[in-house]
C-alpha cells in the first residue's frame, strides 16, 4: 500500500526483532532440560559467538551495560580515574564509568560517522587517564585502529562499546575482520531487542586475554570460586568461597538458547539490513537538505540504525510528530549524556589541558550536540518492505517541506 490510502491504524515501528518458532523451540528446549539459569546453553552460545567474531574468549552476561562495567573493572579502572569516551551515546556508556566511581572525559564525534574523533583523543589524556572507551555508534565502526595507536603509545587499555555492532567489519591490512575480534583489548555487545541479534536482553564480553576472561567469569557470578555447573556435576562435595566482591551479571540458559538461533540467522539479517540501508541512501539523496550516513571505505556497517541529518532550520520534534501522525515511528538523534540531569558539573569533563570544562552546551562537543538536535532515526528492520520504505521517504520529504 502506498502513501495514498495508507492506514495509520498500524504504526511502522522503528525496530522489530526477527524471531519465530525456531527461537520458541530453543527456549522450550532449555526450559524442558531442567537447567534454566547459566549452564550448558550459555557455554555453547559463548563458543559459537567467539567463533563468529573471531576472538579467543567470549563471556555471556546480563546486558551490555554490565559487560562494560566488567570490562572497566578488569582493566583496573577505580575511583578517581578518568576514562576517555564520547557523550554522544546511550547513557549506559558513561554510566558504566561512573559505576566504577571514575570520571568520564568526553571528546567530540566525527559528524559524518557519529563516532569518536581520533584527532581529539590524545589531548584529553592526563595522568589520571586509565582507559579509552570507544563506541561503534549505531553499528558504524569507529576508526578503532587510529584510536588503538594512541592507546598503545600511552600504554592505555582500549575497550570497544560494540553494543550495536554485531556483524560490522573493518578492513585490517587486506582482510575484513569482524568487530569483536577485538581490535582493542575488550569488546562489549548488547542483545537488546533493537539489536540485530536479540536474546530479549543480555550481553557478551569478548577478548583475547585469558586473565581478563577469568576476571569476567568470576565477577559475573558473585565472585564465586566454583561455578554452578562445576559444583552440580562434581562427584565429590565442593564448598565454594567468595574471594572478591562480585555481581549477579549472569545470562540464563533460556536467553542463550534463543541467542544461538539468532546467531544462525545473522548472515541473512546482515544482507537484508545492508540492502535496505543502500536503498534508503539512494532514495533520501533525492530529498533536498537531507544528509545520509556514509560508510568509510574501510568499514562495513551492520546498519543497526539508519540516522539522517534533517535539512537546516527544520524542527526535529515537528518532523517526528508529522511522521508519527502518518503512522511512522522515529527516534531523535543519539543522546548526549552530558546534557542529562544525572550529569551535573564535576561529574564529567571534556576538552584537554587548559581548555578542559564541564557544563551544558559545551563548545568542545558541538558536533555531538548538533547530531542529537538535528538528526532522526528512521525505521529499519528485517521485515520492513520496500513499499513501507518508499512511504517513509515520501512522508519524511513532506514533513521537511511543510
Amino acid at each position: 500500500m502506498g502513501a495514498v490510502g495508507k492506514s495509520i491504524d498500524k504504526i511502522i515501528p522503528v525496530a522489530k526483532p526477527l524471531m519465530d518458532d525456531r527461537e520458541a523451540a530453543a527456549a522450550r528446549r532449555a526450559i524442558l532440560s531442567g537447567w534454566v539459569t547459566q549452564g550448558p546453553e550459555v557455554a555453547a552460545f559463548e563458543r559459537e559467538f567467539a567463533a563468529f567474531v573471531g576472538c579467543d574468549f567470549a563471556c555471556a552476561v546480563s546486558s551490555c551495560t554490565t559487560a562494560l562495567h566488567l570490562a572497566l573493572l578488569a582493566v583496573g579502572v577505580q575511583a578517581g580515574h578518568e576514562v576517555i569516551t564520547v557523550s554522544h551515546s546511550f547513557i549506559a556508556t558513561a554510566n558504566s564509568i561512573r559505576y566504577c566511581n571514575a570520571i568520564p572525559v568526553f571528546v567530540d564525534i566525527d559528524p559524518v560517522t557519529f563516532n569518536i574523533d581520533p584527532g581529539l583523543v590524545e589531548s584529553a589524556i592526563t595522568q589520571q587517564t586509565r582507559a579509552i572507551l570507544a563506541v561503534h555508534q549505531m553499528g558504524m565502526p569507529c576508526d578503532i585502529l587510529a584510536v588503538r595507536e594512541i592507546a598503545s603509545r600511552h600504554h592505555l587499555p582500549l575497550i570497544e562499546d560494540a553494543a550495536c555492532a554485531i556483524g560490522s567489519e573493518i578492513e585490517v591490512g587486506e582482510k575484513w575482520e569482524r568487530i569483536g575480534r577485538p581490535h582493542g583489548d575488550i569488546a562489549c555487545f548488547s542483545f537488546h531487542p533493537r539489536k540485530l541479534l536479540s536474546t530479549g536482553d543480555g550481553g557478551m564480553v569478548t577478548c583475547s586475554n585469558a586473565h581478563y576472561d577469568r576476571e569476567f567469569r568470576l565477577l559475573r557470578q558473585h565472585g564465586m570460586s566454583v561455578p554452578d555447573a562445576v559444583r552440580h556435576q562434581a562427584r565429590d562435595v565442593i564448598f565454594e568461597d567468595y574471594p572478591i566482591l562480585g555481581f549477579n551479571y549472569r545470562m540464563t540458559d533460556i536467553q542463550a538458547a534463543i541467542g544461538r538461533e539468532q546467531l544462525k540467522r545473522l548472515p541473512e539479517v546482515l544482507v537484508r539490513r545492508r540492502s535496505l540501508a543502500s536503498r534508503y541512501q539512494e532514495k533520501l539523496k533525492q530529498v533536498p537538505g537531507i544528509r545520509v550516513p556514509e560508510e568509510p571505505t574501510w568499514a562495513h556497517s551492520n546498519w543497526q540504525s539508519f540516522c539522517t541529518y534533517l535539512p537546516d532550520h527544520v524542527d526535529q520534534r515537528r518532523v517526528m510528530q508529522a511522521m508519527l501522525d502518518a503512522g511512522i515511528s522515529t527516534r531523535r538523534g543519539v543522546m548526549c549524556a552530558h546534557r542529562e540531569p544525572a550529569y551535573g558539573e564535576a561529574s564529567w569533563y571534556c576538552g584537554g589541558g587548559e581548555n578542559r570544562c564541564s557544563g551544558p552546551n559545551c563548545s568542545h562537543l558541538k558536533h555531538s550536540e548538533r547530531a542529537q538536535d538535528t538528526t532522526i532515526i528512521l525505521p529499519l528492520y528485517h521485515e520492513l518492505t520496500e513499499t513501507d520504505q518508499d512511504y517513509i521517504v515520501e512522508m519524511l520529504a513532506d514533513a521537511c517541506r511543510n
